[in-house]
């Protein structure tokens, strides 16, 4: 039901093939307060297509975003209006089973792993166990950055997968505090915080609180739903929380993703002159899958593009 790390995945895919191929995202837009199909352009805001691909969008200038809930008419829309496209990354979905993808890639947890999990409601899965088999790639994701084989093979014989399907490992690699565009503050870089407030609207925060533990001497955590849209009651009860935290020497952290939910005038103005940045994070594979992985997808995209 999401948390796996998809969005960054797809970033990941953006930057090994954007230099060599015309690449287009299309995704279903979730949360976003339109309909139909929607090709972004450089007006478009995070309310008309969706915070993970306006996120697209805003960090790669040389890929086309699109969005639309019915994925087979995104993809001839995108092949109309973008006849030089060579390859198109549907971000979730693998369960949109009118598009049979060239190659199909699913996420798991590493610390959540589908083969340990179950059906909504009791667990986190939307489809049994079984349709695991469709995927070509299978992808560790939120392992520890140092992982040894013991511990990988473990992972193996536990997903029980295909002889046909590859298992790759990757983890999160976070980037330095961030500002927001609009806000009045500018991070220390490596300074060391007596307090965090973290606030965010992910499926799972967990490897971001992790992370900032060890930046910290206490971290506060206030929870939204996933994708949500902030108000300014929202703006206003971080802002509360934060004031209401006794040391001087603190700050406001939320994800890449929730700040792209923030760039709204109305909630910029309440956070302007408040200390608020968010934590980039990028995918990196374990050194002895990143080459399999990249040329894995490589051969696939030179092999498969109508404009080979």
């Amino acid at each position: 039901m999401g948390g796996t790390g998809k969005s960054p995945h797809i970033e990941y895919l953006i930057r090994l093939l954007s230099e060599d191929y015309k690449v287009a995202t299309l995704s279903r837009g979730y949360k976003r307060k339109t309909k139909g199909f929607i090709l972004a352009d450089d007006q478009t805001t995070a309310k008309e297509i969706g915070d993970e691909p306006f996120q697209f969008k805003s960090k790669f200038e040389n890929i086309q975003v699109a969005v639309d809930e019915k994925r087979v008419r995104g993809i001839s829309k995108i092949q109309e209006q973008i006849p030089e496209v060579d390859a198109i990354l549907l971000d979730d979905a693998f369960q949109h089973r009118y598009v049979k993808p060239g190659l199909s890639i699913l996420l798991t947890d590493f610390h959540n792993l589908y083969s340990q999990d179950y059906l909504v409601p009791t667990g986190s899965l939307r489809e049994f166990r079984s349709g695991a088999d469709r995927a070509d790639i299978i992808v560790i994701t939120k392992s520890a950055k140092v992982l040894s084989p013991i511990t990988r093979n473990r992972v193996k014989d536990e997903l029980k997968s295909q002889n046909y399907q590859k298992l790759y490992f990757s983890y999160i690699e976070h980037g330095v505090f961030t500002p927001i565009p609009g806000i009045d503050f500018i991070p220390i870089k490596n300074k060391k915080y007596y307090s965090i407030l973290l606030f965010a609207g992910i499926a799972n925060s967990y490897p971001l609180e992790f992370y900032l533990k060890n930046l910290c001497i206490e971290i506060e955590i206030l929870k939204f739903p996933d994708h949500h849209h902030y108000k300014k009651k929202d703006i206003t009860r971080i802002v509360d929380t934060f004031d209401r935290i006794l040391s001087h020497n603190k700050i406001i952290i939320t994800t890449e993703k929730d700040a792209m939910r923030l760039l709204h005038p109305e909630l910029i103005k309440i956070l302007k002159h408040y200390p608020v940045c968010y934590v980039p994070i990028e995918i990196k594979f374990h050194k002895e899958d990143k080459i399999k992985f990249n040329n894995q997808i490589i051969s696939y995209v030179k092999e498969n593009t109508r404009n080979e």
